[in-house]
């Protein structure tokens, strides 16, 4: 652990070790904020995870707990954030508590095919979390998501009118763009609906309340430890996001797959970036309190069909194979996703927020990212993959 006598935040002020009570912190992002604050600072943590997300931090190879096992219900782990177990088996008010959520269920994969349990998981179980760090004075830093903008607004012109080219058309901004999603039917939009209630709800209790609050607006964090690959270890049918499903192709020697032709435009941050982000906000309660920070990377955009051009030229340069004869293959979204699927057509952040507060900017190349990115993949699956995909030998 870091020794934090001489850190000062953004204004100079020493930094006060936190208790941070972090829901979530076997996934993807929770896994590497949890590995930057116990190796990098003097905050403790108290970590909160599913079973199913727990090897993350042991793989990231730490892991502290307030118990033996993962708190049960979000009921539960709203308790849990405001008390810390002593030695004699008693329990304390904790002192300068910020906690962080993260738990949800955030596959698009899902959005469809589980928008019960999608509305439940980021709407319903956030409810008493947000409901304690209000009637209890702790400042809460909650994760939302850039689906919560839905479509853009140049979306709906025509193809070749010029303003669509208007950055105003299509910049995504924190304090003035309107959030649009498609009809009811279509269940892809369950997770983001889910999502901007709660951020509602949390600026309300802000408003009326005085609820601390910071949200945070992933705009496509990628990196190592994200999701899982199919059969390895998650399940053999599931359908990770975007970074793992072509991972997993490349992996298997398989043709990644684009949706309706992969026409859809990301913008794509290092996971490591983002982390140093949320680590300012965390230091900085004064600068982040209040707000709703995009983060993510504006220069790193390419189309999804582009995404899986580079994946693959990346991925021959680390493995030393050779890619496959035809590298890609159209689906479309119903065979892919199922009924209900839609889409946005762009996610580019507007970052002059959180550069205004916290003078952040993203550092890190798309290629080099997604280069650290499959050597990890790499390292970590590929005799893996090589085992479970070898037919046994003929006696």
């Amino acid at each position: 652990m870091a020794n934090g006598a001489d850190r000062l935040d953004l204004d100079g002020r020493p930094i006060k070790p936190l208790t941070i009570c972090m829901i979530g912190a076997g996934g993807f992002i929770g896994s590497h904020l949890c590995e930057k604050l116990m190796n990098e600072t003097p905050h403790k943590v108290l970590a909160s995870t599913s079973t199913t997300t727990r090897s993350n931090i042991a793989r990231a190879g730490y892991f502290s707990v307030g118990g033996e096992d993962p708190v049960p219900s979000h009921q539960h782990q709203a308790r849990f954030e405001a008390r810390g177990t002593r030695q004699d088996g008693g329990s304390d008010l904790i002192e300068n508590v910020v906690t962080i959520n993260l738990a949800a269920i955030c596959t698009p994969a899902d959005y469809n095919t589980r928008p019960l349990d999608t509305i439940y998981s980021n709407f319903i179980d956030a409810l008493p979390v947000v409901k304690y760090c209000s009637e209890n004075n702790k400042r809460l830093i909650h994760f939302s998501t850039c689906e919560v903008y839905g479509k853009t607004i140049g979306s709906f012109l025509p193809k070749d009118h010029p303003l669509r080219q208007d950055p105003d058309f299509y910049v995504l901004k924190e304090d003035t763009s309107p959030c649009i999603f498609g009809s009811i039917e279509k269940q892809r939009w369950s997770y983001a609906c889910a999502k901007q209630l709660i951020e509602r709800l949390v600026y309300a209790e802000g408003a009326e309340n005085g609820l601390e609050f910071t949200i945070v607006r992933p705009f496509n964090w990628i990196g190592p430890r994200m999701d899982f690959i199919p059969g390895i270890d998650g399940p053999s049918e599931g359908v990770p996001r975007v970074l793992a499903c072509f991972s997993n192709n490349l992996l298997r020697r398989e043709p990644l797959k684009l949706v309706d032709g992969g026409e859809s435009q990301r913008t794509f941050i290092y996971i490591k970036d983002a982390i140093e982000a949320v680590l300012l906000m965390i230091e900085n309660p004064e600068r982040a309190n209040g707000h709703i920070f995009n983060v993510g990377n504006p220069n790193n955009e390419v189309t999804v069909r582009q995404l899986a051009e580079m994946m693959t030229q990346v991925y021959s340069k680390v493995s030393g194979e050779t890619a496959i004869e035809s590298p890609t293959v159209d689906v479309s979204s119903k065979e892919f996703y199922g009924e209900g699927y839609d889409d946005s057509d762009k996610r580019i952040p507007d970052m002059t927020i959180i550069n205004r507060q916290l003078g952040w900017n993203p550092k890190t190349s798309l290629w080099d990212l997604l280069e650290s990115t499959l050597t990890y993949q790499h390292r970590t699956y590929a005799e893996a993959v090589k085992k479970a995909t070898s037919k046994p030998v003929a006696s």
